[in-house]
């Protein structure tokens, strides 16, 4: 259980860096 939390937060802590550089990206097209 602790195990799937564990990938469960890695995967929240990726996505959130992959929407912050799609906003970077996105401001600097812009």
């Amino acid at each position: 259980m602790s195990g799937l939390h564990g990938g469960f937060t890695s995967a929240g802590i990726i996505l959130v860096l992959f929407i912050l550089l799609v906003i970077v990206l996105r401001g600097a097209v812009f």
